[in-house]
């Protein structure tokens, strides 16, 4: 009574749902673009930063680099998605997505790391900065990350690096307009450790931000269930159909930040033809909970109750 085994094939997925190949044109395009204005941008608020002693924009320029990173990293994380199998990676390499989240969140809390060290130095000695060209330059900020955040709106449910990507330049705008009353405020009131508790606010958005994107990609990468699927709903979605008559051994896990994989051992009756027949309807229904690659072990009841259970 061997088992009998079910190897996925990819044609099985041909009809998943045909909007792929506009989206990743767009998508490339806002990489580019969202990269070049950023960098440009990094480098302003840099050179002006400094040369104003603002920690507020050095920081703010921090925050900007590590979208910029982090665009450059998912842009070839996309590519990488694409590539295809070898012998020695089966997958191809898109578990690069999930690692870029996972580098990217790193290098943000190194970052935030460096702002706050420097923030405590300048309590002790306060810094002259000008809040006229801190309010400029933040101001530019404000269009810079909103045009970007702008290019990426469309397709921001599709994936964690470009939701990434999104909420990352939207929270850059806000700390931009921020920065930009402090600006306003440093120029009437000299008050200068406004300079400081703004970038300490920006560290702390960015602490924020980047805990949730740290615990998914360490989720995603220990091969944990993806946030987004619910493994009650797969069991019941499997038992939903008559042809199977138990489910054990489920694990889903994700392949990229784009796809998620399952296997799982169903007990079917003696008629093997008439699973075959719907194995094609319950992967389109696994596909609907987010799960485009799904590998079944096939037991019969009468195997079952003998000893060929694992």
């Amino acid at each position: 009574m061997a088992h009998h085994h079910e190897h996925n094939h990819t044609h099985d997925h041909d009809h998943s749902h045909g909007h792929h190949h506009h989206e990743v044109t767009n998508i490339n395009t806002a990489f580019i673009v969202g990269i070049i204005l950023n960098t440009a941008f990094v480098i302003v608020e840099l050179v002006i930063g400094y040369s104003s002693s603002s920690l507020a924009l050095i920081s703010d320029a921090g925050h900007n680099a590590t979208d910029v990173f982090s665009l450059i990293l998912s842009m070839f994380a996309f590519k990488l998605a694409k590539s295809k199998a070898t012998p020695k990676y089966t997958y191809g390499y898109k578990r690069a997505t999930i690692l870029n989240s996972l580098f990217n969140a790193i290098l943000l809390l190194i970052v935030t790391g460096g702002i706050i060290w420097e923030g405590f130095y300048r309590l002790e000695y306060p810094v002259h900065v000008q809040g006229k060209l801190i309010s400029i330059i933040a101001f530019a900020g404000i269009f810079v990350n909103g045009i970007s955040a702008w290019l990426f709106f469309k397709d921001k449910e599709s994936d964690i690096n470009i939701k990434g990507a999104y909420l990352h330049l939207l929270s850059d705008m806000l700390v931009a307009f921020g920065v930009v009353v402090a600006g306003v405020v440093i120029y009437f009131t000299n008050w200068f450790w406004i300079d400081t508790a703004i970038s300490f606010v920006i560290a702390v958005i960015i602490l924020i931000s980047t805990w949730q994107l740290l615990a998914d990609s360490i989720r995603l990468a220990l091969d944990g269930v993806p946030r987004d699927i619910d493994m009650k709903k797969v069991e019941a979605t499997l038992l939903k159909f008559a042809e199977v008559k138990n489910v054990h051994h489920i694990h889903v896990w994700a392949l990229s930040s784009k796809q998620n994989a399952l296997t799982a051992h169903l007990v079917i009756e003696d008629d093997f033809s008439a699973f075959e027949k719907r194995k094609h309807q319950i992967k389109h229904a696994l596909e609907h909970l987010g799960i485009q690659h799904a590998t079944f072990e096939i037991e019969t009841a009468i195997c079952q109750e003998s000893l060929c259970e694992n």
